[in-house]
């Protein structure tokens, strides 16, 4: 029973096996079948095939339709007034001549086979570099329909100018564009068309943005006609709309122009007396303004408008120069006030020449006589006398020693704080209220 049992399992496991071995034979003759057909296909499409010419070529024009999947915005170069980008590139067109009928609706390629048929001559108007990405192979994607229609992908990375105006800055927008079409067909031969509606034909990668300055607000797309001496061409556009980020310049240039400008009238509440600190307060703040609005600069195209820092700056600077003509105007008058409320000087010293003789001419006796202070005590007590000052005299130049604040100090502490907060009132109502210019463009022209 035991040896019948086994025999039996040994021939149906040699059953299996036999089965598997058929089944992978047959796979095997598939497949290969499967290849030689795509094989022929490929042959017969090439076949008698001119990549020189266009489809529709005296019949219709070609229409492309394209979309775009950015991988990578930024960064963006404010002096250079560009921006780099990394995209998926689609485009997609019919082409009769490629019709088949196989075992598959599709037909996947790579580059290769992209080099042996007609492509568009699409190039990008804007664009200063454009790198077509070849690691390790080029990286381009190419699907045959049946029915004659064309899927072409390829990976690449556009330098774009993107004019910007900077009135704004640093609270300002800008839309940079992309344009491509055609470089030789005219629109009679060439169009373009977005794939998709509008808000969809160019699409954002949610991690795509690497923008450390912007915010990337959004895209739209359109259509355009342009004319040159060899006919008119259809150019595709996309809009990339970015808002300025403006913390960096709060921290590096705004606070440091506010608390400059705070230092500088400080000086207000000094004495008036106080010459060395003043001038201290009113040179070092000047200074320091130049220093801030240099370096605001350097970040900048050398652009022949003024932007919205440089008024910022500029009136800072207006406060704190203002302040050391303040100071100056106060210390002219201050000046005015010692020659008034005292003596003259000539007389001042003239006084102080009597009084070094009497004390001269006392002390050359006291060396001479050397008299008994028991007996002649009269005498320290006269020259005592003699040397004391008189108190109206005491109290003229303790008078003639003091100032009182000055009213244009007085003033100035009111009016200049005032001033200038008011300032900052406006100019950040004016421009933080400001909304981003967005250009809805219409795909249909």
């Amino acid at each position: 029973m035991r040896a019948a049992r086994h025999t039996r399992s040994l021939s149906a496991l040699g059953f299996l096996i036999l089965l598997c071995q058929s089944r992978s034979e047959s796979n095997s003759t598939q497949n290969s079948k499967d290849i030689t057909t795509f094989t022929k296909i490929l042959d017969s499409l090439l076949d008698g095939y001119d990549n020189r010419l266009r489809p529709g070529l005296g019949d219709r024009v070609t229409e492309v339709k394209t979309d775009i999947y950015v991988t990578s915005f930024g960064p963006v170069s404010d002096t250079d007034m560009e921006y780099t980008v990394d995209v998926f590139f689609r485009q997609s067109w019919k082409d009769e001549r490629l019709r088949f009928h196989g075992p598959m609706n599709i037909l996947p390629l790579n580059n290769l086979m992209a080099s042996k048929i007609w492509t568009p001559d699409t190039f990008f108007h804007n664009g200063k570099k454009s790198v077509a990405h070849n690691m390790t192979m080029p990286n381009k994607l190419l699907r045959i329909m049946e029915d004659g229609t064309l899927l072409y992908t390829m990976r690449l990375t556009v330098q774009a100018e993107c004019p910007m105006h900077l009135e704004d800055f640093p609270m300002d927008s800008h839309s940079c564009p992309l344009k491509f079409g055609s470089y030789a067909y005219t629109n009679t031969e060439v169009t373009y068309i977005w794939t998709r509606n509008a808000s969809h034909s160019v699409d954002v990668a949610a991690d795509g943005s690497r923008l450390n300055q912007y915010d990337l607000v959004g895209q739209t797309v359109g259509k355009e006609t342009i004319k040159s001496s060899t006919g008119e061409y259809t150019v595709m556009t996309a809009h990339f709309h970015l808002k300025r980020k403006i913390g960096y310049f709060v921290i590096q240039t705004y606070l440091p122009c506010i608390m400059t400008v705070i230092l500088s009238q400080v000086s207000f509440w000094l004495n008036r007396e106080s010459v060395p600190a003043r001038t201290v307060f009113g040179v070092t703040t000047v200074l320091t303004m130049t220093t801030l609005s240099i370096s605001a600069r350097n970040s900048l195209p050398k652009v022949a408008y003024a932007t919205a820092m440089d008024w910022f700056i500029a009136v800072c600077y207006a406060f704190v120069f203002s302040a050391l003509i303040e100071f100056a105007t106060v210390n002219y008058f201050t000046k005015r006030g010692w020659a008034w409320d005292g003596k003259s000087v000539v007389h001042d010293k003239k006084k102080e020449a009597v009084t070094m003789k009497k004390n001269n001419a006392y002390a050359v006796a006291v060396a001479n006589y050397a008299p008994n202070p028991s007996k002649e005590s009269a005498l320290p007590t006269i020259s005592q006398n003699d040397t004391k000052k008189p108190a109206a005299e005491t109290k003229a130049e303790q008078k003639k020693s003091f100032n009182s604040v000055s009213k244009i100090d007085r003033i100035s502490r009111i009016m200049f704080p005032v001033l200038f907060w008011s300032f900052n009132l406006v100019y950040w109502a004016t421009y933080l209220n400001k909304e981003p210019v967005i250009k809805e463009l219409d795909p249909s022209k």
